[in-house]
C-alpha cells in the first residue's frame, strides 16, 4: 500500500512540482493549501499572489486537478495569528528584528499541519523548500543544503524538531530552480512560469512599521533620539519599530557621510548610530537553542554560521555560555549582528542547530 503524503501547496511552481514528483515516485498524494491570514482585497491578491494569498488557492487547485490528486484548504488562521503575526509585532516592540518565516515553518507549516495530516492518516508531509533531509550516522535527522546555493532555504528550517523531520519529505532540494520550471513545463502545470513570491506575506505593502502600528495600537513606542554610543544626541527618530541594526537608508540624519544603526535600546527608545566599521562584530550570544544534527554541544566546536538568510556564512567557534545560551566567536567580523534574527550552525553542508541572537553583550 502506497505511503500517504500531504503536500503543502502554495500555488507556486516549487510546491506544485513537489506534488508532481512525489506522485511520480508512487506516493498517495493529497494537496493542501493553508489558509492563514487571507482577508485582502482581490486587487492585492492578484498583485501579490504569494505563498499565502487567496489567489494561491486558485492556482493550487488547478495544479491538483492537473495532477488528479485530492485537494483541500485547511484553516490555520488562529495558529498563524498567534505564532507568527503576534510574535512579529512583539519582537519589534522590544527592539528586536524577527524572522516570521522561521516561526511559520516550525509552528504552522510543520507543527499544526503535521498534526492535522497525521490525524487523517498521512505518513508524511512535504513542501517545496530547496533543502534536503538526511539521517546522520549518529541517528539524528538533519536538514542538508540543497544542490543550488542560490535558492537554498535551510536557514529558515533550522528550528524543526526530530519528530517533524522524521515525517517530512523535501523532493525539490535535489534540483535547481531552472530544472524545476522545466519539469513543471513538461508536466503541463499551469504555474510553470509563475514569479516567486517576495518579502513577508502578511505585509504585502512592505510597510512593517504601519503594520505594527495597526496591530499594537497604543503600545507602539513613540519618537525618540538618535544617539552615539556614549549618549550624545544626534537627532530625533520616528520610533524604534522603524529601524533595524545595519540600516543606512531612511535615517534622515545630515551627518555629511553615510552612518548606520548599530544598536536599538528599547528601554530608553534610543537608536544608536555609528560608522560603517561599527556595524561589524566578532561575537554574539544566542538562546532558544534547537539542536538538529547534533544532540547537544558538549565541547567547543568550529562550525560555519549564518546570521541571516542571505548571509554566505563565516567560520566561528561555538561554546556553551550558560543554560540554553551559546557563545559564537567568529574568525572574521560579520556585519550587522541583529538581535531577534537566527544564527544557524552548519558542518559539511548539514544543519547542526541554531538559536535566536540575543543582545550583543553577555547576558546577566
Amino acid at each position: 500500500m502506497a505511503k500517504k503524503v500531504v503536500v503543502g501547496m502554495s500555488g507556486g511552481v516549487d510546491s506544485s512540482v513537489a506534488a508532481y514528483l512525489l506522485k511520480e515516485q508512487g506516493y498517495d498524494v493529497i494537496g493542501v493549501t493553508m489558509q492563514i491570514w487571507q482577508d485582502e482585497e482581490r486587487e492585492q491578491q492578484e498583485e501579490n499572489g504569494g505563498c499565502c494569498g487567496l489567489s494561491a488557492v486558485d492556482d493550487a487547485r488547478r495544479v491538483a486537478q492537473r495532477l488528479d490528486i485530492p485537494y483541500y484548504v485547511m484553516n490555520f488562521k488562529e495558529e498563524f495569528k498567534c505564532k507568527v503575526m503576534d510574535y512579529f509585532v512583539e519582537e519589534y516592540l522590544v527592539g528586536r528584528t524577527p524572522n516570521p518565516c522561521i516561526a511559520c515553518n516550525r509552528y504552522v507549516k510543520w507543527e499544526s499541519m503535521l498534526k492535522r495530516s497525521m490525524d487523517i492518516g498521512a505518513d508524511y508531509i512535504a513542501t517545496g523548500h530547496y533543502a534536503r533531509i538526511a539521517k546522520l550516522s549518529n541517528g539524528r535527522y538533519a536538514i542538508r543544503n540543497s544542490v543550488t546555493a542560490k535558492k537554498d532555504q535551510t536557514y529558515a528550517l533550522y528550528n524543526l524538531t526530530q519528530e517533524q523531520l522524521a515525517h517530512t519529505l523535501m523532493p525539490i532540494g535535489e534540483y535547481t530552480k531552472e530544472e524545476i520550471r522545466k519539469i513543471a513545463e513538461e508536466a503541463g502545470l499551469p504555474v510553470a512560469h509563475k514569479p516567486d513570491s517576495q518579502e513577508i506575506c502578511f505585509i504585502p505593502d512592505h510597510d512593517y512599521a504601519a503594520f505594527i502600528d495597526r496591530e499594537a495600537g497604543g503600545r507602539v513606542p513613540g519618537p525618540g533620539h538618535f544617539v552615539t554610543t556614549d549618549g550624545q544626541v544626534l537627532g530625533n527618530h520616528l520610533g524604534i519599530t522603524h529601524y533595524t541594526v545595519g540600516q543606512r537608508k531612511g535615517l534622515n540624519l545630515a551627518m555629511g557621510h553615510p552612518v548606520f544603526v548599530t544598536q536599538i535600546r528599547p528601554e530608553t527608545d534610543e537608536v544608536v548610530i555609528g560608522e560603517a566599521e561599527d556595524v561589524f562584530g566578532d561575537t554574539l550570544y544566542c538562546n532558544r537553542i534547537n539542536y538538529m544534527g547534533m544532540e547537544d554541544l558538549t565541547e567547543p566546536r568550529t562550525v560555519l554560521a549564518k546570521i541571516r538568510y542571505a548571509h554566505a556564512g563565516e567560520q566561528c567557534l561555538i561554546e556553551k555560555a550558560g543554560k540554553d545560551i551559546i557563545k559564537c566567536t567568529f574568525v572574521k567580523p560579520v556585519r550587522a549582528i541583529t538581535p531577534g534574527q537566527a544564527v544557524v550552525f552548519y558542518e559539511d553542508g548539514y544543519v547542526l542547530g541554531g538559536g535566536s541572537i540575543m543582545e550583543p553583550s553577555l547576558p546577566e
